[in-house]
């Protein structure tokens, strides 16, 4: 008996800006390694200062609990998110890959649009990166495409506002 196997779907064809990489970077200082890395600095002077014979066992922990697991995701991170994240507009659908370790494709007919959406934070705007969200009617959530330049973002809204009006809707 034949084995039946799910055809692959490909990556979609664009790229995010490579700017994304610095945001991502900053993204996780300020959220998850400066924080880390900060905890460490205060333990280990506290130590020095209040505790000095607990430096020797102390450091090397501090070391493989906060320093190594925060600076290998400030190096790793960034990377590795900018080889996932990736778009695709076609006639008919968008669709999106993203995440880093808990990866996501997702495709969403055009029919079933109903916002578009492009958002800009802080350091998103410090660098001219944007991030497009589509709403659609699923209950699977939103469709984001992030660290796209400012230009890309608002011509991707804007074609994808076109084309979603000149497809036809579902017929439920």
């Amino acid at each position: 008996m034949p084995e039946h196997t799910a055809p692959l779907l490909r990556p979609p064809r664009h790229r995010v800006d490579p700017r994304a990489r610095r945001w991502w970077t900053v993204q996780a200082l300020l959220t998850v390694s400066g924080p880390m890395l900060l905890t460490a600095l205060v333990l280990a002077v506290l130590s020095v200062l209040f505790f000095p014979g607990v430096l020797p066992w102390l450091g090397p922990l501090l070391l493989v609990a906060l320093v190594l697991p925060a600076l290998g995701y400030l190096v790793v991170m960034p990377r590795w998110r900018y080889a996932v994240h990736a778009w695709e507009l076609g006639e008919r659908a968008v669709y999106a890959a993203g995440g880093w370790f808990w990866q996501k494709r997702r495709i969403a007919p055009l029919s079933r649009v109903q916002t578009v959406d492009t958002v800009r934070g802080p350091v998103q705007r410090r660098y001219g990166l944007a991030t497009v969200t589509v709403t659609t009617a699923s209950t699977a959530g939103d469709i984001k495409i992030a660290g796209l330049s400012d230009a890309m973002a608002e011509e991707l809204s804007r074609r994808i506002g076109e084309v979603a009006q000149t497809v036809p809707g579902d017929a439920a």
